[in-house]
């Protein structure tokens, strides 16, 4: 029997691809291994200036080709590295890379882009894809899937629990009683966005740099305001709306300026103005960039601890590439104080691999036929069979 399925998923932060090795029955799935390739610099760099500018039907049928070729690629070199057989393998769960998430709007619609056709052909392997529309198609937000799957894994914990993914969007799931889950908003993405933009560097390694900030209360507060963080689940979000210009339109709308080291009235801050080019690099451009950098962290933070302490959760665990962020860590702990927050690893299960385990888990079940329950997490009206299979060769 065929009870070996590889995921592989490409998030919002565009920082890899990741490829997932899974032993999955009807109890289990056991991670046997995992690999991170890269996305080339150039690849990403045109993913990011599609999401976020205007774009052609040319470009989009281009990057889904591209896409599909590295996904290939990717799991091509993971089969070798690792000797796998593929007769072995069930299928190959393949997420996509998200170009557009729009689940609220007049036509509910979702994109993920990497032509799962060029993967079944250059693997020679059955893919699942298209994981999302289905559930949309049946009123859901066709995110997040991860509840589902966080529930697989930890549901029989008899302490009220909560499994928080911090990947470019934070999504949170509340296991135990009838299953919840949503995305609480931004998770990594604008901290990278931001960091890539004033420090010229892909992400706040441990967030170093945020704690050598301050947290402005005032910017604070007007980001905590934005409506998506006062919606009711379920919902769901992606790049399209948190992004460097919602962060630009939320200093904009604030007195958020430095005054000069002297601190002395004729030398006030910078202007809003010349600070959000902030191209000159002085003592106080890198001042403000790092106390907004720091301010950024806390609203992670916040929202996802309001969020659990909202269903008065007695465990945290931490999965995605923010659990790694340790400063992140802390002010989580801190905020949820006395509540407990673990990273996923010491309890067996792979941080950096979760979503991908969890695009093997959805093969899995697709090829068995069976529906992912869904309703009570995306507000769908029914649980579905999740996802197209495209036959390999």
């Amino acid at each position: 029997m065929k009870n070996l399925y590889i995921g592989v998923m490409s998030g919002t932060s565009l920082d890899g691809i990741d490829v997932a090795l899974c032993l999955i029955d009807a109890k289990s799935c056991k991670l046997i291994a995992s690999e991170e390739y890269p996305f080339p610099e150039a690849l990403k760099a045109h993913i990011l200036s599609v999401i976020g500018g205007q774009t052609t039907l040319s470009e989009i049928g281009e990057i889904d080709h591209v896409l599909g070729v590295q996904f290939a690629a990717a799991i091509n070199a993971f089969l070798v590295r690792h000797d796998i057989k593929k007769d072995r393998i069930g299928a190959i769960g393949l997420h996509g890379q998200t170009l557009w998430h729009a689940p609220d709007a007049k036509y509910p619609f979702t994109m993920q882009c990497g032509d799962p056709n060029i993967v079944a052909y250059r693997t020679g392997l059955s893919v699942v894809a298209d994981v999302r529309r289905k559930d949309m198609a049946a009123g859901g937000q066709g995110a997040p899937f991860a509840p589902a799957f966080h529930t697989f894994l930890f549901g029989k914990s008899d302490k009220k629990t909560a499994v928080v993914n911090i990947g470019g969007m934070a999504n949170i799931s509340l296991l135990n009683e009838r299953v919840i889950g949503y995305d609480t908003g931004c998770g990594n993405v604008l901290l990278d966005a931001w960091s890539a933009k004033y420090f010229g560097i892909p992400y706040d390694k441990n967030g170093e740099i945020a704690k050598s900030g301050e947290a402005d209360g005032g910017l604070l507060e007007v980001m905590l305001a934005d409506g998506y963080f006062a919606k009711e689940y379920p919902k769901s979000t992606g790049r399209e709306y948190f992004n460097i210009a919602w962060v630009e339109e939320k200093i904009s709308s604030v007195d958020f300026c430095l005054r000069r080291n002297d601190d002395s009235p004729s030398s006030s801050g910078l202007t809003r103005g010349s600070i959000m080019n902030a191209n000159s690099h002085t003592q106080n451009d890198m001042k403000w960039a790092k106390n907004v950098l720091r301010t950024l962290t806390e609203l992670t933070a916040v929202t996802i601890a309001n969020e659990a302490k909202r269903f008065d959760r007695e465990v945290i665990i931490l999965c995605g590439g923010g659990a790694k962020n340790s400063f992140l860590v802390e002010r989580l702990s801190d905020l949820m104080y006395p509540s407990q927050v673990l990273i996923s690893d010491t309890l067996g299960v792979s941080g950096d691999a979760m979503e991908a385990m969890m695009m093997a888990w959805l093969a899995y079940k697709r090829v068995k036929g069976e529906a992912v329950e869904l309703q009570d997490i995306t507000g769908a009206s029914s649980d579905v069979v999740l996802g197209g299979l495209y036959a390999g060769n």
